[in-house]
């Protein structure tokens, strides 16, 4: 499906403007998830959760106002709603300053572009990766 060409100044904010293009991850439209919907069982925990076109759309909105490195955080994130949060959190752990080695965190970045296909999360944590080796912050060899 093609993203939708939006426009800050009509658009803004989805939640109000463009209630069409926002689904929960069951499929659910955003406008199906009320306190009474709650109250029935209708709504799923995954319901709350955010999609990552919600997320692609909020980034395209982001860029196209100038804030191009929100937008960026912003793709990276709908690119993590693929993973579990305790791989996330296993990664997030990874990056830390001299916890990883080089070829630690070169593997996980193959992991994000093979596995998952987050090509801008693994360019993130290659160039980590590259930053820590000129900072001389990686984990050494055992």
């Amino acid at each position: 499906m093609t993203e939708p060409i939006l426009d800050p100044s009509v658009d803004y904010p989805l939640s109000s403007n463009r209630k069409d293009l926002l689904f929960t991850p069951n499929g659910r439209p955003i406008d199906a998830i009320t306190m009474e919907a709650v109250m029935a069982g209708d709504v799923e925990a995954s319901d709350l959760r955010i999609t990552p076109q919600t997320l692609r759309l909020q980034a395209q909105i982001a860029e196209k106002v100038g804030r191009k490195q929100l937008g960026g955080n912003l793709r990276r994130a709908a690119e993590m709603t693929a993973i579990s949060d305790e791989r996330v959190l296993q990664i997030y752990n990874a990056l830390r300053p001299n916890a990883s080695t080089k070829a630690e965190l070169d593997s996980i970045a193959d992991e994000l572009d093979t596995q998952y296909g987050a090509t801008l999360l693994a360019g993130l944590v290659r160039e980590a990766a590259d930053v820590y080796e000129r900072r001389d912050i990686l984990a050494t060899s055992d």
